[in-house]
C-alpha cells in the first residue's frame, strides 16, 4: 500500500490515506463527529450540501439543520457523525434572513424562479412599505406556497404544483420577531431583513406585503445570515471544507452556548448520567444545562427541576 503525503496539507493526505486502506482498516479510525457551518452556494440544494459533505468526509451520517431552496445562499448548518442527534434543536431555532421584495410581480412560485402569472404598476413609497412591514411583526398565520415540501394527504405539495394542481392549505402559525427595511435598490426592488420562527417562508411574506401594498410581490434574492445561533462569520465554502476537511467542524455543544454549563461532581453522578439516569443537586436553580464529565466531555443537554437533573438529550461521543 502506498500512502501519497504533501507537505503542509494535512486533509490531503488523510483522504488519500482513507482512500488507500482496506475497509477493515477504515472501520478503526476516529469517526468525524461535529457541526460544519456551510455558506451554501446558489443552485445547490440543501441535500445536495450533504451529499457533498459524505463524500468529503467519508461519514455516511450527516444532515442538516434547516432547508434552503436552491435560489438561496447562507448559513447551512450541517450536522455529522453522532452530531446527527442534535438536527431537531437546530430546526426549531430563530433565523435570520435578507430577502430582495420585487413589488409589481406575482409568480406561482412566490420568487423569481417561478412562471409570472401577474404584474402591476407600482406606486408604494419607502414610507409605505415600512408601514406594511409593522402589519406582519409578532405573531401571524402564513398559508403555505404550493411550491413547498409539506405534505398533504400524503403527498409533497410541490408534486402537486408541478402537475397543475392546487389544493387548499390551512393557515399555519409562525411568528416574525423583527422586520425592517434595509435599502431601496429601485422603484420596485427593497432589501429587507427578517428574524422568523422555525417554518417561516420568506417567499411568502414578500408575497403577502405585495398583497397589502396592493400591487403583488414577489421574492428575488434570499440570503440566510443566521440560524441555531450560526452567523456567516462562522460560515465556510465548500471549497474550504473540500481544502481543510474536519479541522471545521465544530463541537455539538456550541449549539447550546446559550446555556449554563454544569460539570457533574463526581464519578458515582457521571456514571448515573452515562447510564441515563437523573442525578439530584438541590443547589441547582431550575433551568436548561450544557452538563459536561469531570474530564471535560460533554455529556447532554439537561432540565434541572427542583433540584433533580434529567436529561433532555444524551450526546455521548458527539
Amino acid at each position: 500500500m502506498i500512502w501519497l503525503i504533501r507537505t503542509g496539507d494535512s486533509s490531503f493526505s488523510q483522504r488519500t490515506r482513507f482512500a488507500g486502506l482496506r475497509r477493515e482498516e477504515r472501520g478503526r479510525l476516529p469517526v468525524p463527529n461535529g457541526i460544519l457551518i456551510i455558506d451554501k452556494p446558489q443552485g445547490w440544494t440543501s441535500m445536495d450540501v450533504c451529499a457533498k459533505i459524505r463524500g468529503i468526509l467519508h461519514e455516511k451520517r450527516v444532515g442538516h439543520g434547516g432547508t434552503l431552496d436552491p435560489m438561496a445562499t447562507g448559513v447551512l448548518p450541517v450536522f455529522v457523525g453522532q452530531a446527527t442527534r442534535a438536527v431537531e434543536f437546530a430546526e426549531n431555532s430563530r433565523k435570520e434572513y435578507v430577502a430582495g421584495l420585487r413589488l409589481g410581480q406575482v409568480t406561482d412560485t412566490q420568487d423569481v424562479t417561478g412562471e409570472t402569472l401577474e404584474t402591476r404598476p407600482v406606486t408604494s413609497s419607502r414610507q409605505d412599505v415600512e408601514a406594511a412591514l409593522e402589519r406582519f411583526l409578532g405573531d401571524i398565520q402564513q398559508i403555505p406556497p404550493m411550491y413547498s415540501a409539506i405534505k398533504i394527504g400524503g403527498q409533497k405539495l410541490y408534486d402537486l404544483a408541478r402537475k397543475g394542481k392546487e389544493i387548499e392549505r390551512k393557515p399555519r402559525p409562525v411568528t416574525i420577531y423583527e422586520l425592517e427595511l434595509l435599502e431601496q435598490v429601485s422603484e420596485t426592488d427593497f432589501r429587507l431583513r427578517c428574524v422568523c420562527s422555525k417554518g417561516t417562508y420568506i417567499r411568502t411574506l414578500c408575497h403577502d406585503i405585495g398583497q397589502v401594498l396592493g400591487c403583488g410581490g414577489t421574492l428575488y434574492s434570499l440570503r440566510r445570515t443566521m440560524a441555531a445561533g450560526y452567523t456567516t462569520a462562522q460560515a465556510h465554502t465548500l471549497e474550504e471544507v473540500q481544502e481543510h476537511g474536519e479541522s471545521l467542524l465544530q463541537p455539538v455543544d456550541t449549539l447550546f452556548a446559550q446555556y449554563p454549563a454544569y460539570t457533574i461532581p463526581s464519578a458515582g453522578k457521571e456514571t448515573r448520567v452515562r447510564n441515563g439516569g437523573a442525578v439530584t443537586d438541590n443547589d441547582l436553580p431550575d433551568g436548561t444545562y450544557r452538563v459536561y464529565g469531570r474530564n471535560g466531555d460533554f455529556l447532554c443537554l439537561s432540565r434541572a427541576q427542583h433540584g433533580t437533573l434529567t436529561s433532555i438529550k444524551n450526546f455521548f461521543g458527539a
